[in-house]
């Protein structure tokens, strides 16, 4: 999705670290003698909120193990992306760095992760606490080179005041496709007018977004990937998906092509703008649409297939293990303090989205307010509606097929191309990609 998990757009509310007071640490200090003069190098992107909540778990990763010491740097992501390449490289990423889920493939293929199963095998590492479908998304090849570090999920933000005017009701976790068209011809029937005088629109055009279109696969029992080196869906799939957005914007259901292509970020999206009733997000960034709209807004599932959904939990990040590291087991410890340790989790928040171990979870759930319990709730009653396993990490060129995705769409937008022309030049450079 454009607004990937796990990048928030604003600052999370203070978790108040008297929460883990009294907590006990899972860290042992048992090795200290070996570990005096171990210096770590640790780096991952997002904004300042994560930045100062990770570090303070950092401190406390120390003070557990002293001798020692974590050298920390982090970045906005695209330039954090750029780095990352640069030093995979050239000789080596970090002792333990913050992954993309489509990074997986990328980097474990190329050589440039450590594998984190002898680890996890003598519990340096302990993952009992982990959905154990969830932990797939940080293998290749059968191997485990990367933990979650949040779980998402996508969603569907949208404005219950405008839905109630319109007499629509609220999304519930088996409304459909077609239910979704109805809800957008609907909010569009009632005329009203964005602060600029421009018509308001049932929702965002979501036909140049990949992961919706994987959602809609996946609730026809379909997928994006067969393997690392081919896609799995149809010519047929793609226009039939591409036909339903075109169809809806040409109706003037969603929002109309240029406002669409003018949306580089949450803060510049047609709803944001006010010029729609409705976005597909993640639950991290959703806090933020709240934030700009007000307390109208609110966070609803993805539309199914004949009541059969297609979300699934995807990490918003996870954390690896660069292979070229000299201190792996202190790397190792790094993560499962993070990953596992009450404190930490405490520290960190939801800065991540849900963190994937269960029972901190439910510690940090308890001190949530506003919009994050939203998403809290939301993911907890998608997880008993019931949902398919999470594919492995996608193959490393998924980067570029999910800009192609977007960009190729834009032709279906501005009537340059029919959706089966579009299908076609896709999947023909899809597999290109995938191939070389």
């Amino acid at each position: 999705m454009s607004a990937t998990p796990g990048r928030p757009l604003v600052s999370r509310r203070t978790l108040l670290a008297a929460a883990a007071a009294g907590l006990t640490g899972c860290s042992s200090a048992s090795t200290t003698a070996k570990q005096q003069g171990v210096t770590l190098t640790f780096t991952w992107w997002g904004n300042d909120d994560r930045a100062a909540r990770t570090r303070e778990a950092v401190k406390l990763f120390e003070q557990a193990n002293p001798g020692i010491t974590v050298r920390t740097s982090n970045a906005e992501f695209g330039a954090y992306v750029q780095k990352l390449a640069t030093q995979a490289a050239g000789g080596g990423i970090p002792d333990v760095a913050q992954l993309d889920y489509r990074q997986i493939s990328q980097y474990a293929g190329g050589g440039a992760l450590l594998p984190l199963d002898p680890f996890i095998k003598d519990g340096t590492i302990r993952t009992s606490e982990f959905d154990r479908g969830f932990l797939r998304t940080g293998t290749f090849a059968g191997t485990q080179y990367a933990l979650p570090q949040g779980r998402g999920i996508t969603g569907y933000a949208y404005d219950s005041a405008l839905y109630a005017e319109a007499g629509v009701p609220a999304p519930q976790p088996s409304w459909t496709w077609d239910h979704f068209e109805e809800t957008n011809k609907a909010i569009a029937a009632l005329g009203l007018k964005s602060p600029d005088g421009r018509p308001v629109r049932g929702a965002n055009d979501g036909g140049g977004n990949e992961d919706i279109f994987e959602v809609w696969l996946r609730g026809r029992g379909g997928q994006l990937y067969a393997e690392q080196k081919r896609i799995a869906f149809t010519e047929d799939d793609l226009t039939e998906f591409w036909t339903y957005f075109d169809r809806m914007r040409r109706e003037g259901a969603v929002a109309a092509a240029e406002d669409t292509a003018q949306a580089g970020s949450t803060e510049t999206s047609p709803m944001i703008r006010r010029l729609t009733a409705a976005d597909f997000t993640w639950d991290a960034p959703f806090p933020g649409y709240v934030t700009m709209l007000g307390g109208s807004i609110r966070f609803a599932p993805v539309p199914t297939t004949g009541g059969h959904t297609g979300s699934y939990f995807k990490p918003s990040m996870l954390l690896g293990i660069g292979a070229h590291t000299e201190h792996p087991e202190e790397a190792a410890r790094l993560i499962d303090f993070l990953l596992n340790d009450r404190r930490a989790g405490a520290a960190q928040g939801f800065t991540r989205s849900t963190p994937p171990n269960r029972l901190i979870a439910a510690d940090v759930a308890a001190t949530l307010k506003g919009p994050e319990v939203e998403t809290y709730r939301y993911a907890q009653t998608m997880e008993k509606y019931g949902m398919d396993a999470p594919p492995t990490a996608p193959p490393s060129g998924d980067v570029a097929v999910q800009t192609a995705f977007g960009r190729i769409y834009q032709r279906v937008m501005f009537e340059m191309s029919t959706p089966r022309q579009a299908a076609r030049e896709f999947i023909d450079e899809a597999n290109r990609e995938l191939r070389s």
